[in-house]
């Protein structure tokens, strides 16, 4: 958050990511879609100035009705024209109280979010508010340029009203996704066998994907040395291993799977949060990408990336027969945001000296060796307790913790 901005523009704060002015979708949101006359310069002035004392106002209210002892107040309104949800907190000495905002408030919340709309990004579709004993008051508009934390998330047919009653050029595509996926993407047992005979019998052939991923072994065993370094800083980030299965979670809010399955097949499927095939099949009206294309049976919504059962998997890649292949899904850059630094042994050396460097190990030749053959040795699953004590320090370092990752992996 910021301070209380002199101008409108500064009412959007770096850590509530400016939004759209415009949004739509496919299907159900493209109908939303027009194009309103700009307000002159001087209406534009107005209706700022007159969203920002709707907001004073709030504060002044707020405060007014606030308990004995506090010192800071954290608001967040969640509004839509259909449904709608808040947060208020004060805090003080002692724990944080939660309170519920009076009628007035409320109303004076709708008629700032009806000002706010008539500006050039639209009506917020979250308004954050924080207050101090001081007067000191912050406050922040977001418009949905990243997915809403779970709490504040209304429901699918609570933006679809609002997008018809404030028509928006587009919309951000987790949010395209989450009111018009229709599970579209996901893959049950008796539709995979559907689809696959559908495919066979019309054709349909999967790609072979030659640069896109290393063979499995290699793949395998470098997510798992990441993994393991990340366990052994103590890091609650970072890829992990559990049996049969490797996960990622990104900090841009992109993240994959990579589940083994027996017969030496695997499937790694993920999302990266603004991937342009999803834009453009929620928001542009283009096809949905056919990322089962091709796909074998067994590749059912058990081995999915979980973000297939919100429509925001934008790539799936299965590996069979000594080879990976894919059907619509992107290559190269369209992935790299959603998988860790597994790509060549280089790459994963260079992850894990970073990681072990914000760990406190000072790297050096001797320790650059150590990680290099850690990584070979997880590549052909041959890591021994004393291949990591050569790069770890037990005294820095949980070498159990890491071990335990190469334990669950198969590579120890």
């Amino acid at each position: 958050m910021t301070g209380e901005p002199a101008n409108p523009d500064d009412e959007h704060p770096n850590n509530f990511m400016r939004g759209f002015a415009d949004a739509t979708g496919e299907s159900d949101i493209a109908n939303s879609v027009v194009h309103h006359d700009q307000p002159s310069t001087v209406d534009q002035q107005q209706i700022a100035e007159r969203a920002r004392e709707l907001t004073h106002t709030i504060a002044r209210e707020l405060a007014a009705a606030a308990p004995a002892g506090w010192q800071r107040m954290d608001a967040v309104f969640v509004w839509t024209v259909a449904a709608q949800s808040w947060r208020i907190y004060f805090s003080g000495d002692s724990n944080a109280q939660r309170v519920d905002p009076s009628d007035k408030v409320t109303s004076l919340v709708r008629e700032q979010r009806e000002v706010a709309a008539r500006m050039p990004e639209g009506p917020w579709w979250r308004m954050l508010l924080r207050l101090t004993n001081s007067g000191a008051l912050e406050t922040g508009y977001d418009y949905g340029d990243e997915p809403f934390p779970d709490e504040d998330l209304l429901a699918p047919d609570a933006y679809l009203a609002d997008l018809q009653a404030y028509p928006r050029s587009r919309v951000p595509v987790w949010l395209a996704a989450y009111v018009g996926h229709r599970d579209r993407q996901k893959r049950s047992p008796r539709t995979a066998v559907e689809q696959a005979r559908h495919h066979r019998d019309s054709g349909v052939h999967p790609r072979r994907s030659i640069d896109d991923f290393p063979p499995l072994p290699q793949l395998w065993g470098r997510w798992t040395t990441l993994a393991a370094m990340y366990a052994a800083i103590g890091s609650p980030t970072g890829p992990r291993i559990l049996p049969s299965l490797a996960w990622f979670e990104g900090p841009t809010r992109s993240g994959s799977t990579l589940y083994l399955l027996a017969h030496d097949r695997a499937v790694i499927s993920g999302g990266v949060w603004n991937a342009t095939n999803l834009d453009a099949a929620y928001s542009q009206g283009a096809p949905m990408p056919e990322l089962y294309a091709g796909a074998p049976e067994w590749i059912t919504d058990s081995v999915l990336n979980p973000r297939a059962a919100t429509g925001t998997l934008s790539f799936c890649y299965w590996w069979d027969n000594g080879h990976w292949y894919r059907g619509d899904s992107p290559t190269g850059p369209g992935v790299s945001a959603a998988v860790p630094g597994v790509w060549t042994a280089e790459t994963a050396l260079g992850v894990v000296n970073r990681v072990l460097a914000s760990g406190g190990r000072d790297i050096d030749n001797r320790v650059e060796k150590a990680a290099a053959e850690l990584i070979s040795a997880a590549e052909a699953g041959a890591v021994t307790r004393s291949i990591l004590t050569a790069l770890l320090d037990a005294d820095t370092f949980d070498i159990d913790a890491a071990v335990n990752q190469f334990v669950l992996a198969g590579l120890a």
